[in-house]
């Protein structure tokens, strides 16, 4: 059972479950109920290219439907962006920035046309340079290239007179990668909460407390988020993995729910923390099913 007071909570949708609640009526029914039973507030909607289609330029009205829907039932949607689909860590890399740069000049230009009911509420990036080939030997490049980027989709945003929060989803771990960026060297995890409104920070493990619990890995990230006045999410995972201490999956529900409460108690005074993010929408139907 979700606690009476539990914090906030997001869930990042992929794209095919995305592009069924927007081809779909009934998935969409579907969804709209799941998210409200479990107490989840907002949505990361993928809103990019999928299997040879682009719904959200080639069929807006899909998008405007479903946001308006979900705005009825009192769910805030954030468009999600970046995909092993489209391989977008490569947009880390100059030779990729154009293909970043329209990915979210696309939302700009949908929210710019839609109406307010039918808007984004934010934006959710997913954009992991840690996943290329040549992050064992290139690291810090590739950290600068992601910051870069992370700087050009700022001023875009500027650019386009867009007010909508963006942020990125980052590893727990990047705090302890030290970046000189633009004549300053701090943790690269700050750099990039410097450059964005908030993080959801992949604090992917199955206890909540110790040192290699959710709140000691997001302890450095929200105490320098209330410093600057940013917000972090806390991203937690259903998926199955070999190290078991990464995912819910091998426990139940009431696991998963009783460690949250414990990491909630633990920030929840702290106006930087902003709730949960859920890893992910088909993963987490699917392992509160087989949990029981």
């Amino acid at each position: 059972m979700l606690q009476a007071q539990a914090a906030p909570r997001a869930i990042w949708t992929w794209e095919p479950e995305s592009y069924a609640m927007l081809q779909r009526e009934s998935e969409a029914d579907a969804a709209i109920a799941f998210l409200q039973q479990k107490g989840i507030q907002t949505v990361y909607l993928y809103a990019d290219a999928y299997q040879g289609h682009n719904l959200i330029a080639e069929q807006p009205r899909l998008y405007g439907r479903l946001i308006q829907r979900l705005h009825r039932a009192g769910i805030k949607t954030y468009a999600l962006l970046g995909s092993a689909y489209l391989h977008t860590e490569r947009y880390v890399l100059p030779s990729h920035r154009k293909e970043a740069l329209a990915m979210v000049q696309r939302i700009f230009d949908y929210n710019a046309q839609a109406a307010p009911e039918q808007r984004f509420d934010g934006i959710n990036l997913d954009i992991e340079p840690h996943i290329l080939p040549q992050w064992s030997s290139q690291r810090l490049a590739l950290l600068a290239g992601f910051l870069d980027m992370s700087s050009a989709i700022m001023a875009a945003r500027r650019q386009a007179g867009q007010t909508l929060p963006i942020g990125p989803a980052i590893p727990f771990w990047l705090d302890g990668i030290a970046l000189e960026w633009q004549g300053k060297r701090k943790p690269a995890s700050e750099h990039v909460q410097d450059v964005y409104d908030y993080v959801a920070l992949m604090d992917y493990r199955d206890h909540a407390l110790g040192p290699d619990g959710i709140v000691s890995h997001g302890a450095d990230e929200i105490a320098y988020a209330k410093a600057i006045g940013r917000t972090v999410w806390l991203g937690v995972e259903t998926l199955p993995n070999e190290l078991k201490k990464v995912s819910f999956e091998h426990l139940r529900e009431a696991d998963m729910e009783r460690e949250l409460g414990l990491a909630q108690r633990s920030f929840e005074d702290n106006r930087a923390f902003g709730g949960f993010v859920i890893h992910h929408y088909s993963q987490y139907q699917r392992w509160l099913k087989s949990a029981k």
